[in-house]
Formats: structure tokens, sequence, C-alpha cells
């Protein structure tokens, strides 16, 4: 998980610097007050690797604006046909047809009670389970049991005891709860086709599967259901300095992508159904990328519609991901991005139809590159709509940078969007504790503007302030005159 280049220490922010992104003293004037940009990390990726290589192509791999980007990711992909999935894959996904009984529900008319099945009334003679009643007979049965040819009631196992007949025969007599006259006919018995007759509709095209369309669907015979397609997804981690577990030691670093990001694909429509975890050489790089076959390796996972990496998308001589994607003929969608964190991200499509999403190994730029071309990704792929933006208020002034938009996660304080402290490259604290990420343009913000901002895949829609209605002024009341004599002083005037 080598860091990807461009992965920068943050833009200057003015305001909204209290502890963890609170707000900041107010300031008398806000544009009077300027604070110099944050010194660049020596170890900060963002200082660009590519500067000594590039120094007469500045940002060489920054051809694509945020917006251009997060469109491209969208406009490149058609939708998953839909297929069907068995039953306990089901849950969640979007039914693609109707869903028809291919019975009647119940197919047989069955005891909805413990007891007897009788024929006429009693005392009845006992006979054989499952054989045809004569009149003034009866069989044992059990709950959900097969009606026998004959039965016209089911007598409750409390209401019935079993006697001898004159010549010591046994037979069955009411007795316990029953009432005269009991059983009458049709009594405990469920008919068949009561839940439905074969061919009834039973969940609409569209409904988003729940536990009880799964169980209606078996009951009514299927064992798949079509739905909507979804972009299966295969994992790939790398780095070798990565450790899985424990407190890393100098020169380690802990897997933070391995515990969350197959559930965060989930949330942006995708399915991860396979995580692999490859080193630092080339060969694996290449091998992990052209492993496009499951059933050649003996792997039950599903061919996978997306590959995404994690590291690699720097220009280091650790850094295959770019070579790779070229060895197998592949071609580069997007390679860099003008924003921060996370400008080194890469969208490329391989000859087979396969996306690769290279993420950056910093664990924020990746969440970040993820929201950009990732997520529209996913949502065109399944047949959704590109995520939606808002518009908040910015609770600082942020410094430009020109030429970059910069992705900022914020929370909401007093109905204002203050970036969050603790969002380097390779921090996750800040976002943690976030409402929400504002995309800052290159021009900065001033405090009280305006500013584009995104959801977090697990969090609560962003209000969007450009939507919000118009509040109407409160009429105005004229305080009514008031006298020695007139009682208690009406405050409703100035309370209102």
């Amino acid at each position: 998980m080598t860091p990807a280049a461009g992965d920068d220490a943050g833009p200057a922010v003015h305001g909204g610097n209290g502890p963890e992104g609170g707000p900041a003293e107010p300031l008398a004037d806000p544009d009077a007050v300027k604070a110099d940009a944050p010194e660049a990390d020596a170890a900060d990726p963002d200082t660009d690797q590519d500067a000594d290589q590039d120094a007469d192509v500045p940002h060489r791999h920054l051809a694509h604006t945020w917006q251009e980007a997060r469109q491209l990711a969208f406009d490149c992909a058609a939708p998953i046909p839909a297929a069907p999935v068995p039953l306990r894959q089901a849950l969640g996904r979007t039914l693609a047809a109707d869903v028809l009984a291919l019975q009647d529900m119940p197919h047989y008319a069955s005891s909805a009670m413990d007891g007897w099945a009788v024929n006429g009334s009693g005392p009845w003679i006992l006979a054989e389970p499952g054989q045809r009643l004569a009149p003034h007979q009866a069989s044992p049965i059990a709950t959900g049991g097969l009606i026998p040819a004959g039965a016209k009631a089911v007598l409750r196992s409390e209401s019935g005891v079993i006697d001898a007949d004159e010549d010591g025969l046994p037979v069955l007599k009411l007795g316990g709860t029953a009432k005269p006259g009991d059983p009458r006919n049709g009594d405990h018995i469920r008919k068949a086709g009561e839940e439905a007759a074969a061919g009834d509709l039973l969940i609409k095209c569209g409904a988003v599967l729940n536990p009880a369309h799964l169980a209606l669907a078996a009951l009514a015979g299927h064992d798949a259901l079509p739905v909507l397609g979804k972009a299966v997804v295969r994992l790939v981690f790398t780095g070798a300095e990565v450790v899985a577990s424990g407190t890393p030691a100098p020169g380690q670093v802990r897997d933070t992508f391995g515990p969350q990001l197959a559930a965060v694909v989930g949330m942006l429509g995708g399915i991860c159904t396979e995580e692999v975890k490859v080193g630092d050489s080339y060969p694996e790089w290449l091998a992990a990328l052209e492993d496009g076959d499951p059933l050649a390796t003996g792997s039950e996972s599903l061919p996978a519609d997306v590959v995404i990496t994690t590291g690699g998308t720097g220009r280091s001589g650790t850094d295959h991901l770019r070579r790779s994607v070229a060895e197998l003929g592949g071609r580069l969608l997007i390679d860099g991005i003008a924003m921060r964190p996370g400008h080194p991200a890469v969208l490329a499509e391989l000859p087979d139809g396969r996306y690769v999403l290279g993420l950056p190994g910093n664990p924020l730029a990746a969440m970040m590159a993820l929201s950009t071309i990732g997520a529209p990704l996913l949502a065109a792929l399944g047949r959704g709509s590109i995520p939606p933006l808002s518009e908040v208020p910015c609770g600082s002034t942020i410094d430009a940078d020109p030429g970059r938009t910069r992705l900022m996660p914020f929370r909401l304080l007093y109905g204002m969007a203050s970036p969050a402290q603790h969002t380097g490259p390779g921090m996750m604290r800040g976002l943690a504790a976030a409402d929400g990420v504002l995309v800052v343009p290159p021009h900065g913000v001033q405090l009280g503007e305006l500013v584009p901002a995104f959801a977090l895949p697990w969090g609560a829609p962003v209000p969007d302030a450009s939507a919000a209605p118009v509040a109407k002024p409160a009429a105005k009341r004229t305080a009514r005159k008031t006298g020695a004599s007139d009682g208690p002083v009406d405050w409703s005037a100035l309370l209102g």
C-alpha cells in the first residue's frame, strides 16, 4: 500500500478551527485575517513525486477536473442487465419482473390444528391416517397435514377423547372443550388457494426485496428471482508493509481497507465477492488484474465487473497499476484528477469489459477518490443516478488553490459546514466524525457562502440550503394600550 503521490496535507482554512472542527472564535472581519497555508509535510506525497520528472509539464496527469471525472465515470458505463439470483442472495435487490404464484397457495387443503379429520357426526370409528373417510369415520391429523378425501372438518385434540364402543373397539367421542355441534363443516381446515390462486400477482416489479418477499416467493414455488443488475466487485489490497492486526511496528501500517471497503462498496450499490492481498511486485499486480475467470482458479465467486485496487497509483518503482493495465491491453479513462486528497486516482477499462478503479494508498485519499469516481461508476452499472450534490453555507473562509478542487470532511454546526480537523490524506479521525464532504472550488470559499457538498455513503443526506423555502416574515402586531384597571399586561406582541 505505497502512499500515492498527491495526497496532501490540506488547505488553509480560516474559522471553524475549534476542537474537532468546532466553531472558532468569531472574527470581527473574516477577510482581515489570513493565515498562511500549512507547510507541506516532508513525507507528504502532495509535494508531487512527478514534479522532478515532469518539471516542464506541471500536473501532467491532472487532466480531468473533479466535475469532469465524476461525470465521465458515470457516462462510461452501461447498466448491467437484469438476471435471476437465488433467493438467499436477493435480499435488498430490486425486482426486475413481477412475481406470480406458480400454483395455488396453499396448494392443498390442510389442517389448522392438531386433532382428527372427521366425516359426519360422532362418535367416529378410527381409520388409518391418509385413507378416504366414510361417514362417521375419523383419522389422526397434525397441523399442516393433508386433509384426507372425504373429511369435512377437523376436531381439535382438546375437544375429543378416545373411548370404547359396546364391542370394546376404540371410537372418537366429543369431550373436553367440545361444544354441542362440534365440529361444523369446514372447521379448522385451510382451503387450497386460500392465500393466492395460481397466476396471481404477488410482488410487483420494482420492489426492493425484503425478507417477507423472499419467504412469499419461496411459498409460491420460486427458487430464484429476476433482479436488476449490480456490479460484482473484486478488491485487491496491495502493500507488503501492511499488517492486518495488532499495533504496527515502525515501517509498517495497519490495514484500513480490509475492515470497511467491502461494506462501503455495498453501500454504493456494488457487491463484493472476493478480496485478494498482494505485495508490491509487478508480477503480483499483473496476476491480480488478469485473473478474471474465477472458475479457472476454483473460486465460487462471480466474475467481477469492477476490480478496485488500493495503492500503486503513484509514479514510484512500486506503483504498477498503469503498467499492468497496459500489459493487459486496457486503456486509461481517467489518469489523475485535479483534486486533493486523492488526485492520483485511476479508472481504466480492460478488453474483457472489466473496469479497474485504482485508489490511492492513503485511506482518506482513497475514500475521496471512491466517492468521486467509484460512486458514479457503481451507480451507472446498477441503473442508478449520479449521486446528488447539495449546497451548504460554509462555516469558514477557505483560501484559493488554483487548479484544484478540494474535498473536505465537515461537521454541521449551527447550520453551517465547518471543515473538520484531522483530515490529512492518511487520517480517518476527521471523516469518522463528519456529516458530509465539502467540494471546495479552486477559487476558494468565503465565510457563509454556499458550497457544494455530498453525503457520506453511511450518513444522512446533506441538507440543501439552496432548496430551503424562504421563511415569510411574521406579521407585525400592534400592542394594545393598557390601563391600570385592565388587569394583567398582554406581552404577546413583544413575544411575537
